[in-house]
Parts: C-alpha cells; sequence; structure tokens
C-alpha cells in the first residue's frame, strides 16, 4: 500500500497513526451523579486513591461525566491535590497559595500557567537524572550524592536553575512581543 505514498503521505498516515494509537490508549474514567468513579476498562469502580495511581503510573486517562460526557479530569486531579495537600505533608505554602490565587484574573494568568508547566517539567527532568545517577549507590553514597555541596548535586541544581530562568526569560520575551504586537495595531508606538 505504501507503494504509492510520497514520502510525505506516509509521514502523515504514520502521524495519524499514533494520534489513533494514543486515542486507543487512553483509559476512560467515567463519574456518575453519585460521585462514584467508574474505570471502564477494568469494569469496576475506583476510589481517587486510585486514580492518583493512575497519574504515579503515567497512565493516560480521562475522566468524563457520564450524563454530559464533559471532560471532568482537572477536577478530578485538583481533588487529588486537596486530599493530598491536607494530607499532612503539603507542597503548597499558604503564601504560595495566596500568590497563585492572585494571578486569576490577571493579565498575566496564561503566562503563570505556562511558566509553572514549563517549571515543574523541568523539576521531573531533572528528578529522572538524579535516579538515573543515584542508581547502585550505597547508603552512605547516596548521602554524599545528596548533599547540597557535592558537585554533581551542585550541578544538576545549576542546569534546573538555569532552565528555569531560561523560561522567564521566553516568557518576558513572549510577553514583550505581544504587548508591541498590541501597541502596534493601535497605532502607538513603544517609546
Amino acid at each position: 500500500m505504501t507503494g504509492n505514498l510520497s514520502a510525505e503521505e506516509i509521514s502523515t498516515h504514520k502521524a495519524g497513526k499514533v494520534v489513533a494509537d494514543k486515542a486507543e490508549t487512553t483509559r476512560i474514567i467515567k463519574k456518575y451523579p453519585n460521585r462514584r468513579l467508574y474505570d471502564t476498562e477494568t469494569s469496576t469502580y475506583i476510589t481517587l486513591a486510585e486514580v492518583r495511581r493512575l497519574v504515579i503510573s503515567s497512565t493516560h486517562f480521562v475522566v468524563r461525566d457520564a450524563k454530559t460526557n464533559e471532560d471532568l479530569t482537572r477536577t478530578i486531579l485538583l481533588q487529588i491535590i486537596l486530599e493530598e495537600e491536607a494530607g499532612g505533608a503539603p507542597i503548597f505554602t499558604e503564601a504560595a497559595l495566596a500568590n497563585i490565587i492572585r494571578f486569576y484574573g490577571d493579565a498575566m494568568q496564561s503566562f503563570m500557567g505556562a511558566y509553572l508547566e514549563k517549571n515543574v517539567q523541568s523539576f521531573m527532568d531533572l528528578q529522572v537524572k538524579m535516579a538515573e545517577q543515584s542508581k547502585g549507590l550505597s547508603p552512605e553514597m547516596w548521602a554524599q550524592f545528596m548533599n547540597a555541596k557535592s558537585p554533581m548535586m551542585q550541578g544538576m541544581m545549576g542546569a534546573y536553575v538555569e532552565q528555569s530562568k531560561n523560561v522567564f526569560t521566553q516568557m518576558q520575551e513572549q510577553m514583550q512581543k505581544q504587548s508591541e504586537q498590541m501597541l502596534s495595531a493601535l497605532g502607538l508606538k513603544r517609546q
């Protein structure tokens, strides 16, 4: 079949297949009016703790309202975060939460979301690197590795800080471009 297709058509066909494969592997969880969650893959009701395990295992899923088919995934993820935050060892301080709340409705809201997402991803990448580099370490070597003064840890943290700085710089440049475009559209020039 591919003998008559151009390279571009083959590439498009493969890209379409990847999208189709991803859609086939998306786990569907239905939320019923009684607030119960039903995993259509296992044909069982599940708890938020089990949904949390899906997140931890990087299982791709979507939560849908059983009646309206509305996507409720974000709402469920926020519920999991709320439970974890109330559970004893919170990630967010009151000050951090207050600052995040201040961004809602602000002109910077969309930039803040992208900035946080990129920084969390950079931190996750750092965590993966640390796990790879620490395989087979004895407890003593692990303690040295985790010491903030160790050259390896300083190098990784320095790389993370640099990535975070780059993300912030990109965000500033994007805001500047958008401001200039807006001023230009209004017939004004930046001075």
